[in-house]
């Protein structure tokens, strides 16, 4: 079926690419150099918006300030390298857009900083635009981000949009924005945190997202 008249958002960590490593590192670096201990759990902070993140360890505003600072500095020199696209998905947005799909990305990273990764490993191309948050904050929220990217799009209709996440956030985002969320468990959120957030569907696989894809865009025709 072609998919033509239909536009599909990508988140980028957990969804397009494992950023995880390092992301990871970067984080180490500036709790570390502000002289403070990694929290237990850094994958949970992978999603939201980092400086809310460094905000749960107890960090002053000045303090999360200066993080963001030293995460951004090692993440655009090395961390963004630390990183790995996901089995399939270059194979899965060649197909889409070959069957006339309008790819876009909607992530809570930095817009340069997703351009940069997803040049670097040769995805960029697939995209009618790259959006993201801005490094002031100004735009830092999923459903922001989201709405940002569609602006960019021509407001395609969210009738028949679909947004691709791997986290809660991604869900609640496009919901506020009345877009139906495709879950994929090979992030960082999980099956259940993703249906209890309310996606509409969750697949564990590539060959699955492109069926859930074509299946949520006939009903929306």
């Amino acid at each position: 079926m072609p998919l033509t008249g239909t536009t599909v958002l990508f988140d980028v960590d957990g969804t397009l690419t494992d950023s995880y490593v390092g992301f990871e590192r970067s984080v180490r670096h500036a709790v570390e150099t502000l002289g403070l201990a990694m929290p237990d759990n850094v994958r949970a902070f992978v999603g939201p918006p980092l400086d809310e993140s460094f905000r749960s360890l107890g960090m002053s505003d000045a303090d999360v300030v200066e993080a963001l600072q030293l995460y951004r500095a090692r993440y655009w020199e090395v961390g963004y390298l630390e990183n790995e696209v996901y089995p399939g998905i270059a194979e899965l947005l060649a197909l889409l857009v070959a069957d006339g799909a309008a790819l876009g990305v909607a992530t809570s990273k930095p817009e340069q900083t997703a351009t940069r990764i997803l040049e670097h490993f040769g995805l960029a191309e697939y995209f009618v635009f790259i959006g993201g948050a801005t490094f002031d904050g100004t735009r830092s929220h999923k459903h922001d981000v989201v709405a940002h990217t569609m602006a960019a799009m021509g407001q395609p209709d969210p009738n028949r949009t679909l947004m691709i996440g791997d986290r809660l956030h991604d869900v609640h985002g496009a919901g506020r924005l009345g877009i139906a969320t495709i879950g994929v468990t090979w992030g960082y959120g999980g099956r259940e945190e993703l249906t209890t957030a309310g996606a509409a569907v969750v697949v564990d696989d590539t060959t699955a997202l492109r069926h859930a894809i074509r299946t949520l865009a006939a009903v929306g025709d």
